[in-house]
């Protein structure tokens, strides 16, 4: 009699938690519940990159194999068939000296049976040190899509990098060298070209809770020269509540006829935990 009243038991909790999955899926319940916590990890990201202390080491990464990836999938079917499929994978691999950081992410989507999206990236960053302050990187970037005007658009360059300062406290390393810049347009013209890169990183501790970050990066060739400046200020109140404020210009010194030179943009990150 026990175990059939246990069985019953455990089959209705079963019939139950379906019921309640059809329930919350019905009502859109769940739907939203995805996206509150898509908007979480995204802030929970953008605190944790502001203040991620391996950023700003002698490598930038830790020592060792480290790595994630993500894929996901949706559907629809009714008054517009739709489908969406993400992928992306990061690894860093720590080693002596040496640090490698690989990146990957490919985007599809599909509307009524046309493709609508089509994108691939991939990214790659490493770097030598010879001495605490002086190290050499490679880095490189490919990016495809589909349905841009640029359809192809990569960089392979490198050079030397110095630590001005490198303390618990403050951090800030320059690099810059020349590389080589690939565009492929839409209408079917290409071009290859010389590029040159420099870019800054740099960190200051304020207190144990308040730091600054600012990244600068500069790309420069014969088709334009691209700058990209991100300033920001890492807050942490307490263990259950950070906040990060940054400011992103993005400046194109030869747009597209009809776009500004310039793109701001204000970014406001806040977790709360209780």
């Amino acid at each position: 009699m026990k175990t059939l009243f246990a069985t019953t038991a455990a089959l209705a909790l079963v019939l139950g938690a379906q019921a309640h999955a059809q329930a919350t899926n019905l009502t859109g319940v769940e739907r939203l519940d995805d996206r509150i916590d898509d908007i979480t990890e995204d802030a929970q990201d953008d605190l944790a990159e502001g203040q991620d202390a391996e950023r700003f080491s002698t490598l930038g990464v830790p020592q060792g194999l480290r790595g994630s990836a993500a894929l996901t999938f949706s559907g629809a079917n009714g008054n517009t068939d739709t489908g969406e499929l993400s992928a992306a994978a990061r690894m860093t691999y720590g080693v002596g000296q040496f640090s490698h950081s690989f990146g990957l992410a490919a985007e599809f989507g599909e509307a009524n049976g046309t493709r609508n999206e089509e994108k691939f990236f991939a990214t790659y960053e490493g770097t030598r040190a010879f001495t605490p302050a002086l190290y050499a990187f490679g880095t490189g970037r490919f990016e495809y899509d589909g349905f841009a005007t640029v359809e192809r658009d990569a960089f392979l360059g490198g050079g030397l990098g110095y630590r001005i300062l490198n303390t618990p406290q403050a951090a800030w390393r320059v690099q810059a060298g020349p590389g080589i810049r690939y565009t492929d347009l839409a209408s079917g013209t290409d071009e290859t070209e010389g590029a040159g890169i420099l870019s800054s990183r740099f960190f200051y501790g304020l207190t144990d809770a308040v730091s600054l970050t600012n990244d600068t990066d500069v790309l420069t060739s014969d088709i334009n020269t691209l700058v990209t400046n991100d300033f920001g200020v890492n807050f942490r109140v307490s263990d259950n509540l950070s906040t990060r404020v940054s400011y992103r210009t993005e400046y194109n010194d030869d747009p597209l006829p009809g776009f500004r030179n310039a793109d701001n943009t204000l970014g406001v990150s806040l977790v709360v935990g209780f």
